[in-house]
C-alpha cells in the first residue's frame, strides 16, 4: 500500500503542470523582469522572464514586427508540502538502489531491480527539489520562464513590449529593446548571483542584474581623443517596484582608468533616476565601468543595460516646445551630437508630447520630449528679474524661457480683469528639464494672489517628484498682474527650461485604460478601468467608443458628470483568437460648443514601495481572446438603459443564464461596488436569475452615477459519499457580466 500510495502522489506532482489547466483561475498572471532585456538585430538567444501565476504559459509576444519568441521551459518552484514527499520518495528510491546493489553471492536476487525508469524519476525528482524555496524573497518573480528569442536582421530597432500569454489570460507588458550595437551579458548563467568582470568592445551594451552587495565590472579599452557617454538603463526598463524602497532599482556608474583611478562617477542624470556619464579619453588604455545598487541592495529583478561608446546624447533642448504647424528651431545640447539645431516640419500638426532624436552616422541618439500645443507662444526676454522690468505677455500666451542662473527669478506682467478666472501652469518637469518650479502671482502692488510650489499630474506616471507648478485664480480687481517664476531650490542654468501657459480656463480632458493587456474568453466579458484626467475645470461626460470594434463591445461605455474613473466591462465575439489583438479606445466630449476627441493611452497600475499608485503609460492597448464561447453561452443583462436605484430603497433587473450553468448553483456577487449598494437577493426565473440590489441611504447619496460589474461564480456541492471534504462547496468562476450603468435617485 505505500507503494503504491508514493507512486500516485508522485505521479500527481510531477503532472501538475497540465493539470493546472482544468484548475480555477487563481489570480491574474503578471511579469517583473526580463533578462536580459534586449538583444541586437540579427542575433539568437535565451531570456528569462520572472513572473506569477504563469501555471501552463504557452505563448511569448513581442510588439513589432520582425522577432520570433518561443517558450522553452517553464520552471515554479515547489510547496513545503510537495518538497517533503518528494524527499520521502527519493529516500525510499535511494535505498531500493542500495537494496538492488548488494552483492548476492551467486545467487538469484529477490530484489526488485533498480530500473532506468527509477533513474529517471530521482533526476526528475531532485531537479523539482531544486526549485524549492522555503520563504521567497519576493514571491512576485519566484516562477521563471525561458524564452528563445530571434531577432531578424531588419527588425527596427527601439523599445518593445513582451507579453506572456497563459490559459488565465495575457501578463503585463514589460520593455524588450532591440539594437544594432554588440550586447555582451555577465560571464556564466550565474554570474549574477556574484559580482562579476566581463571583457567587451565599444560602442557596445551590457546587460546584466544585480544581487544583493553585488558589483557588477565590465572592462573595454579605449584610445585618446574618444568622447565617451556611458548611459545605464535600469529605471527605464522595470519603472516601478511594488515590494521595494524607494521603488526601482537606483543605478550609480563608475568609471575608471587603467591605474584603478575613479574619473567619472554618477548616481543619476538631472532629474532622472538613471545615471549618465560622459569622459573624454586622454590617453589610450584600459578602462572599467562599475555598476551597483547605491544602498547596495540586488534582487533578480534588477536588471540593467549599460550602452558605453562615442554615442549621441541629447542633454538638453530649447524651446521645450512649440506650436502646431509652425516650423520651431531648437536648440540641441549634449554629447557627440551631429548638429547644434533641429528644424522641425512645418507641415507637423501633431498635438502632445513628441520624442526629438538626432543621428550620426549609425547611432540614434536618445530621445527628448518637445511639447506641441495649438496655443500661440513666444520666448523669454531678460532682464525680467522683478515687477519693474516685468516682460508684458499676451493674454493668453505660452512662454518658453530658462531660469538662466542659480537664483534667477522670471517675473511676466499681463492685463485680467475683475472676476476673471487665470491658469498659470509650468511644464518643465514632465519635459525633462530640472527645474523645480515655485509660481507666485501678485497684483500690482506686490500683494500675493495665489502661491503654488507642486502639483501632481496623474497623467505623468513616470515622475514621482512632481515639481511643476500650477495655479488657478479669480482676479480680485482690474489692472496689470505678475507671474513670479523661479526655481524653489535656488538653482539654474542653460538646461532649466520650462514652458508657461499664460491662459484663461480650457477645460479638456485625457484617457487612461488600465490594465493596458485584457484577457477574456469567446463570447464572454472582462473588465477594466478608465481614468479621467480632467483639465481646467472640465467635469462633464465622457462617451466612449472602440475605435477598431472587430465584434468587440463596451458596456458602461461613459465617464460620467464630475467622476474621475470608472469600470466597464469589453465583451469578445466568439472565441477564440489566434493571436493577441490591438484595439483602441476614444473618448468624446462636448466642451463650449467644442467636439473634443481623444484616444485613450493604455496604461499599467503600478505599485511603488507598498504604497503609491503610478499610471505608467505603455504602447498598446492588448486583447487576448481564448476558449470556445459563444454569445449563447454567456450571461446577458436584460435591462439595457441605466439603472435608477432609490437611496435606502431596492432596484431589480433580470439576468438570462446559459442552461449548462443551471449544473450547479449561480452565486453572484459585485465586483468593488460604491459604498452602500450591494445584492439583497438574488430569485431564479424560468431563463436566468432576478438580482435585487438595495441602497443604503445613510452611506449612498442620490446623483451618484457609475457602473455595476458583477462576478458570477458556480458553486458545487460535494457529493454525499465525499470523504471527509475539505469544504462544504466549491467555488468556480464563471464569467462576469456586462457592465450595468446605474444612478441613485431620490426615493
Amino acid at each position: 500500500m505505500r507503494r503504491i500510495r508514493w507512486q500516485v502522489i508522485v505521479a500527481l506532482l510531477l503532472a501538475a503542470a497540465p493539470l493546472a489547466l482544468a484548475q480555477p483561475v487563481q489570480s491574474n498572471p503578471r511579469i517583473g523582469y526580463t533578462y536580459p532585456a534586449g538583444g541586437k538585430q540579427g542575433s539568437s538567444f535565451e531570456i528569462v522572464v520572472g513572473g506569477q501565476a504563469l501555471d501552463g504559459v504557452n505563448e511569448a509576444h513581442i510588439s513589432g514586427g520582425g522577432v520570433r519568441a518561443t517558450i522553452i521551459e517553464y520552471v515554479k518552484p515547489i510547496t513545503q508540502q510537495q518538497a517533503v514527499v518528494f524527499r520521502e520518495k527519493l529516500v525510499e528510491l535511494e535505498q531500493k538502489r542500495i537494496v538492488a546493489a548488494r552483492p548476492t553471492g551467486g545467487k538469484p536476487s529477490t530484489a526488485p531491480a533498480f530500473t532506468a525508469e527509477d533513474e529517471k524519476q530521482v533526476a526528475e525528482i531532485r531537479k523539482k527539489l531544486a526549485t524549492f524555496v522555503r520563504k521567497p524573497a519576493s514571491p512576485a518573480i519566484v516562477e521563471t520562464v525561458t524564452i528563445q528569442v530571434v531577432i531578424n536582421p531588419d527588425a527596427e530597432p527601439g523599445q518593445r513590449e513582451l507579453r506572456l500569454e497563459t490559459p488565465a489570460g495575457l501578463t503585463n507588458p514589460l520593455v524588450f529593446c532591440i539594437g544594432h550595437l554588440p550586447e555582451f551579458s555577465e560571464n556564466s548563467p550565474k554570474a549574477a548571483m556574484s559580482s562579476t568582470e566581463s571583457q567587451m568592445t565599444i560602442p557596445g551594451v551590457c546587460n546584466g542584474r544585480v544581487m544583493p552587495g553585488n558589483v557588477d565590472r565590465y572592462r573595454f579599452k579605449a584610445v585618446k581623443g574618444q568622447r565617451l557617454v556611458v548611459a545605464a538603463s535600469a529605471r527605464e526598463l522595470i519603472p516601478y517596484l511594488a515590494d521595494a524602497v524607494p521603488g526601482w532599482f537606483q543605478a550609480t556608474l563608475a568609471l575608471y582608468d587603467a591605474k584603478g583611478n575613479e574619473v567619472a562617477y554618477a548616481d543619476h542624470f538631472r532629474s532622472m533616476p538613471d545615471p549618465v556619464l560622459y569622459y573624454e579619453v586622454p590617453s589610450d588604455g584600459e578602462y572599467r565601468v562599475e555598476i551597483r545598487d547605491a544602498l547596495y541592495r540586488g534582487r533578480e529583478d534588477f536588471v540593467y543595460r549599460v550602452t558605453i561608446g562615442e554615442i549621441p546624447y541629447i542633454t538638453g533642448i530649447f524651446p521645450l516646445g512649440g506650436t502646431a504647424g509652425a516650423g520651431t528651431t531648437v536648440e540641441l545640447t549634449g554629447w557627440n551630437l551631429p548638429q547644434a539645431a533641429l528644424k522641425l516640419d512645418p507641415t507637423d500638426k501633431r498635438l502632445g508630447n513628441v520624442p526629438l532624436t538626432v543621428r550620426k552616422d549609425l547611432f540614434t541618439s536618445n530621445a527628448m520630449p518637445f511639447a506641441i500645443d495649438a496655443a500661440p507662444d513666444c520666448l523669454e526676454h531678460e532682464p525680467n528679474n522683478d515687477q519693474a522690468g516685468a516682460q508684458l505677455v499676451p493674454f493668453p500666451m505660452i512662454v518658453n524661457g530658462r531660469i538662466d542662473h542659480p537664483g534667477d527669478v522670471d517675473v511676466f506682467r499681463f492685463e485680467g480683469r475683475v472676476g476673471e478666472v487665470v491658469i498659470a501652469e509650468v511644464y518643465a518637469r514632465r519635459l525633462n528639464s530640472p527645474l523645480d518650479s515655485v509660481l507666485k502671482l501678485t497684483d500690482a502692488a506686490g500683494k500675493q494672489v495665489a502661491l503654488n510650489d507642486d502639483t501632481e499630474d496623474k497623467g505623468s506616471g513616470l515622475n514621482t517628484h512632481h515639481a511643476d507648478s500650477f495655479i488657478r485664480a479669480t482676479l480680485p480687481a482690474t489692472g496689470a498682474y505678475y507671474l513670479h517664476l523661479a526655481d524653489t531650490q535656488h538653482k539654474g542654468g542653460p538646461e532649466y527650461a520650462y514652458r508657461l501657459r499664460i491662459s484663461r480656463p480650457h477645460p479638456d480632458f485625457e484617457l487612461r485604460v488600465a490594465p493596458s493587456s485584457i484577457s477574456v474568453r469567446g463570447g464572454s466579458s472582462s473588465s477594466f478601468t478608465v481614468y479621467a484626467l480632467r483639465k481646467d475645470g472640465f467635469a462633464g461626460e465622457i462617451n466612449l467608443t472602440l475605435k477598431n470594434a472587430r465584434g468587440f463591445t463596451l458596456s458602461g461605455a461613459h465617464v460620467p458628470t464630475n467622476t474621475d474613473q470608472v469600470r466597464l466591462t469589453l465583451t469578445a465575439p466568439p472565441g477564440p483568437h489566434p493571436e493577441p489583438i490591438s484595439i483602441a479606445i476614444e473618448g468624446r466630449a462636448a466642451i463650449a460648443a467644442r467636439d473634443v476627441v481623444h484616444i485613450a493611452v493604455p496604461a499599467e497600475d503600478l505599485m511603488q514601495a507598498f504604497a503609491y499608485h503610478h499610471l505608467v503609460p505603455a504602447k498598446d492597448l492588448t486583447v487576448s481572446v481564448s476558449g470556445k464561447g459563444s454569445n449563447r453561452g454567456a450571461p446577458k443583462v436584460i435591462e439595457t438603459a441605466t439603472l435608477r436605484i432609490p437611496a435606502g430603497g431596492i432596484a431589480r433587473f433580470h439576468v438570462t443564464m446559459p442552461a449548462s450553468t443551471f449544473l450547479g448553483k449561480t452565486a453572484l456577487e459585485l465586483s468593488d461596488p460604491p459604498d452602500g449598494i450591494s445584492i439583497r437577493e438574488t430569485n431564479p426565473t424560468r431563463d436566468g436569475i432576478e438580482i435585487v440590489l438595495q441602497c443604503d441611504a445613510a452611506k449612498t447619496k442620490p446623483g451618484l452615477k457609475g457602473n455595476l460589474i458583477i462576478n458570477t461564480f458556480l458553486e458545487r456541492t460535494p457529493p454525499a459519499n465525499a470523504v471527509k471534504p475539505k469544504v462544504n462547496k466549491r467555488r468556480i468562476p464563471s464569467g462576469t457580466l456586462p457592465a450595468m450603468p446605474f444612478e441613485v435617485v431620490t426615493r
